[in-house]
């Protein structure tokens, strides 16, 4: 996402307080496992996902435990919080967390990024969910 991206959501999507990536009581909303399914179809066969609210993007991701903090280096750039959950053989699991308006484009370019990220890293990314506070609204 370059810059000028950036600022297109920040002038037409304001972050609206209240919702963090730790805010309880979120519920998945949307889950995209399946690498062969459109962002689009995963988001418009969810009847939980509220458009206009804000959700917490969180892709799932497997890393070599000694390129965690560079990942979450990285990804500290664009406003992700990386946070591990755990072993998982020889790989950590990790979770990059981020609250924002959930559109097909932006969840496509997301998993993407996270996808490149980690096989640069020597890791897996599994795919994604979105998570909203139960009766989201705007």
């Amino acid at each position: 996402m370059g810059l000028l991206d950036r600022l297109r959501d920040l002038v037409k999507k304001p972050k609206i307080p209240g919702l963090t990536i730790d805010t309880p009581g979120v519920e998945i909303v949307a889950e995209a496992f399946d690498p062969a399914e459109a962002d689009s179809s995963v988001l418009a066969r969810s009847p939980a996902w509220v458009a206009e609210a804000p959700a917490i993007l969180r892709h799932h991701l497997k890393l070599p435990p000694e390129k965690v903090a560079e990942a979450a280096s990285i990804l500290a750039q664009d406003g992700w919080e990386l946070r591990e959950q755990g072993p998982d053989g020889d790989l950590t699991l990790a979770h990059a967390l981020r609250v924002q308006t959930l559109d097909a484009l932006h969840c496509a370019q997301e998993r993407s990024r996270m996808a490149g990220l980690a096989q640069r890293l020597g890791g897996d990314s599994a795919g994604w969910d979105a998570l909203q506070p139960s009766g989201a609204s705007t």
